[in-house]
């Protein structure tokens, strides 16, 4: 029986979940059922790439396309498009699969101008609030529902993704399929113990440690974890905090680490290769994002077993269970913060349920065979039907 063959387009494989979802799939589907062929354009000098990290397994080498950046740029754009649209054209998919904006667009035209049976696009999170002005993100969101025209299914990765799509008309309900984030969680299930990780970084063991695992770019909002961290500081002096990730923020958020006091208590890592070893060493992970996917970090963090804080925004709901796995705050809140971070650091038996509860929730629904078996099935079906649109949709874009 032929392959299902799949041509996977993802904007940049910078370091985050989309890259690593593209990455999993592109090595892990069966392959006696299906071809892969990876498109990815470049990234931005401080977002990192995943595959330096040795996150993703070595027969992950995407075909590079350096104009499909993050970047609008109507020439690059047009570029990408003529050269993605070509590579469809020889490879002949079955199926296009888009991960991210500029590839979501440029991937599914392609797709459709070079007559592929399905095209399937993933949300990653909502990009309808919170990074761009009001007319922005609404010639955004027009677009999407002109793009959704010439889409087989939509793939959204919370619940309240998929809520979001429906109530904003991105597409039909019909075309929406809900599959979680899944990750390679096996390294931090097997992560050392708290004792050892800070024997291997040099931490005392008696020293609380607050960490944060994120791009340094604005929607994560690191000043409020900052400003939240002081606050805790206060009431407990010997408090050290690690902040992980890099990004266009960094060296303003270093400068307000220190204006406001956090002083040698608080250390920027940069991007690294050791999280298990990381996670395993802090008493709690933060988060202060105002707007969120499916958090990575929080996952990685809860198969390691620790307690986590963060805000209540988009999908993070769906995966910080309440109380049970952690806490949840108002964003822009760096009290509520600094308050749930601080009850966990005075309550072992409280972090200690936390991290037990989040271990085994994260373990049952975000691991990687669980989303290739769902991508799987959706393909399946797709092959299955003649998915295609009429020619005539391409021309609404």
């Amino acid at each position: 029986m032929r392959r299902i063959r799949i041509l996977r387009v993802i904007t940049r494989m910078n370091i985050g979940g989309p890259a690593i979802q593209a990455g999993l799939l592109t090595a892990m589907l069966d392959p006696a059922r299906f071809e892969t062929l990876l498109v990815a354009g470049a990234e931005g000098s401080r977002e990192g790439n995943i595959l330096s990290l040795g996150r993703l397994p070595s027969t992950v080498r995407p075909l590079l396309v350096p104009e499909l950046g993050r970047r609008i740029a109507p020439a690059d754009d047009l570029r990408a498009l003529w050269k993605v649209t070509a590579i469809a054209r020889a490879y002949r998919p079955d199926i296009v699969h888009t991960h991210l904006a500029k590839a979501g667009f440029v991937g599914r035209i392609a797709g459709r101008l070079a007559g592929a049976q399905a095209i399937v696009h993933t949300y990653h999170g909502s990009v309808f609030h919170g990074y761009f002005g009001r007319p922005e993100s609404a010639l955004y969101l027009g677009v999407e529902r002109a793009l959704a025209h010439v889409t087989s299914r939509i793939v959204a990765i919370t619940p309240q993704g998929s809520e979001e799509l429906a109530r904003l008309r991105v597409a039909p309900a019909a075309k929406i399929v809900e599959i979680p984030l899944g990750l390679d969680l096996a390294p931090f299930r097997d992560a050392p113990d708290r004792l050892a990780a800070r024997s291997l970084l040099g931490i005392s063991p008696d020293e609380p440690l607050v960490g944060l695992v994120a791009r340094l770019v604005p929607i994560k909002d690191v000043l409020t974890f900052l400003k939240a961290m002081a606050l805790v500081i206060a009431d407990i002096p010997q408090l050290a905090v690690m902040i992980v990730g890099d990004g266009e923020e960094r060296a303003r958020l270093e400068a307000a680490a220190v204006q406001i006091g956090l002083g040698t208590r608080c250390r920027f890592l940069g991007w690294r290769a050791d999280l298990p070893v990381l996670y395993a060493a802090m008493d709690v992970l933060a988060l202060s994002s105002i707007n969120e996917g499916a958090p990575v970090s929080v996952i990685e963090a809860m198969a390691t077993g620790r307690p986590v804080v963060a805000t209540a925004v988009g999908g993070v709901p769906d995966v910080v269970l309440d109380g049970r796995t952690g806490f949840l705050v108002p964003p822009r809140d760096p009290k509520a913060l600094s308050a749930a971070v601080s009850a966990i650091l005075c309550d072992r038996q409280v972090a200690d349920s936390f991290g037990k509860e989040g271990r085994r929730n994260a373990l049952a629904r975000f691991d990687a065979p669980r989303l290739v078996a769902d991508i799987e099935r959706l393909y399946a079906s797709l092959a299955a039907s003649d998915t295609r649109g009429p020619s005539e949709n391409v021309a609404r874009l």
